[in-house]
């Protein structure tokens, strides 16, 4: 259609460029014959026909005039194309021309529809005659059919081209689209639009480069803390920036204030990678429930084993009573009671919290069954656990003493020491501040700074090795209240964490 509609402007274009042209060349050829001296003295004679005939119908072959017109000012025609038409009165106007002015005009005389150029012959300033060459609108049209072929000729040519071209961008557009029509295009776009702004799970997916992420949704930027805009891997927690680019399956991370559980895939299309996909879902109350279910399971172990040990204790004091030794079998049992119950009284008189006793109670008994020697030192005294609240003081505390006895049960003879208290972190007796003091020591290896750097990072767990996620949880605790934890090597392994209180004046 373009193309037809450029044809007919190009036409159109053709025509007005000849009318203009024939315009200059008409007016060019009678302004000539007019200022010629020869013209006004042949004006001058009895007979004028006669010297200016020939030489207009010269002028006209060799300029391609359809005819030239030398008259009287009183229209008589001394010269004419058709010379049956000399002596007869010039059928066009010619009163702007005898007023002084050279003018143009389209007119339909003897010869048909032309453009035709007036203009005066003067002698001394006296208008003495007219001179009027025109070409026929005939002869025009057939100068512009001459081009036509040409026109017609780039035309097709163009639409060939542009067929062309519409096929390749189509075939290309299908290859990119995956064969899918607009309609289909946009129907796809609703649906995924509406999709990712609803779906309740975190969405990344990134180009072939990895880099750039193509798309990411409410979620995604809720669950990760993500600027809006564009976003790159380098943009995510240092955690995910670090992980795998291949296909990864429930990697468990850990952000400043969320526990999330991301998946990985790469989308292949005809046997080549075009993106990867990455999926994020909040485990951050899941994994506290989890951690509550672990303790109050610890507990229901630890009382298994309690009772367990408690019966064989019953046995042997049933079968001293059955042998008659009714003194050794009182003493047997009034002995154990008593170290169990000073320990028990022992915790509860130094720990004011109930569920940090009860854990701390029934990691003695976990430690004992793997053969490892926990022990409270006798300078731990908490009246409270604030700031933590007392899940927050399980999760703290729980994860450091099970990593102390994973490191210790590797050791001979292996030991795991607990400390906690307040301490003053601030000399200024006028304006005090103290913190939560924990430090969990063992006789394991101990951890390098820059390993220990890392499980705060990395942020996920696997049976290889089981840090990952415990120590991650304790680093972020501690972050959140602005606390520090660090590790030590010598004189013996140990992690010390520091949680400042509220001041008090």
């Amino acid at each position: 259609m373009m193309i037809a509609i450029g044809a007919v402007l190009a036409v159109l274009d053709a025509r007005h460029d000849s009318d203009v042209i024939t315009t200059r060349e008409v007016v060019a050829v009678a302004v000539t014959l007019a200022e010629a001296p020869s013209t006004v003295a042949a004006l001058h004679t009895t007979d004028p026909t006669r010297p200016l005939q020939p030489v207009t119908e010269e002028i006209r072959r060799e300029t391609g005039m359809d005819f030239i017109v030398v008259m009287a000012p009183d229209r008589t025609r001394y010269t004419h194309t058709n010379p049956a038409n000399i002596g007869l009165p010039f059928s066009g106007n010619i009163d702007r021309a005898l007023a002084g002015e050279t003018f143009t005009e389209t007119f339909t005389g003897t010869l048909g529809p032309s453009i035709r150029a007036v203009t005066p012959v003067y002698d001394d300033g006296r208008v003495v005659g007219l001179v009027s060459a025109g070409v026929t609108r005939a002869k025009i049209g057939d100068q512009v059919a001459t081009q036509v072929p040409l026109i017609l000729g780039v035309a097709s040519a163009g639409l060939v081209v542009s067929g062309a071209g519409s096929f390749l961008l189509s075939r290309r557009l299908r290859r990119q689209t995956h064969g899918l029509a607009p309609d289909e295009l946009r129907v796809m776009y609703e649906h995924h639009d509406a999709v990712l702004h609803s779906v309740h799970e975190g969405l990344v997916v990134f180009g072939p480069s990895g880099e750039r992420a193509e798309v990411v949704n409410d979620e995604a930027r809720r669950l990760l803390d993500l600027p809006s805009g564009k976003i790159r891997r380098s943009d995510l927690p240092l955690s995910l920036q670090r992980m795998s680019r291949g296909v990864v399956r429930d990697e468990m991370h850990v952000t400043s204030d969320r526990i999330l559980l991301v998946n990985q895939d790469i989308v292949t299309w005809e046997g080549r990678a075009i993106g990867t996909v990455m999926t994020i879902r909040d485990h951050t109350e899941l994994r506290a429930v989890m951690g509550e279910l672990d303790t109050v399971r610890g507990f229901a172990e630890s009382l298994q084993a309690q009772a367990h040990e408690s019966a064989n204790r019953l046995h042997t004091v049933v079968t001293m009573v059955e042998l008659g030794r009714h003194r050794e079998a009182v003493e047997f049992a009034t002995s154990e009671l008593e170290l169990s119950q000073a320990l028990i009284d022992r915790l509860l008189a130094a720990v004011g919290a109930p569920a940090l006793a009860a854990l701390l109670l029934g990691k003695v008994n976990q430690a004992t069954e793997r053969g490892i020697e926990l022990t409270i030192t006798e300078d731990t005294a908490l009246d409270s656990v604030d700031p933590l609240s007392p899940q927050e003081t399980v999760t703290l505390v729980g994860n450091l003493i099970d990593n102390a006895i994973d490191a210790a049960a590797g050791s001979a003879s292996g030991w795991v020491e607990v400390t906690m208290r307040y301490q003053d972190a601030d000399a200024d007796t006028s304006h005090r501040s103290s913190a939560l003091f924990v430090r969990v020591a063992d006789s394991g290896p101990g951890m390098s700074a820059e390993k220990f750097a890392r499980s705060s990072q990395r942020g996920y767990s696997t049976k290889a090795d089981h840090h990952g996620l415990g120590l991650a949880l304790v680093h972020r605790l501690v972050a959140r209240y602005g606390g520090t934890i660090r590790t030590e090597r010598d004189p013996e392994s140990a992690v010390t964490v520091t949680i400042p209180r509220k001041d008090t004046a």
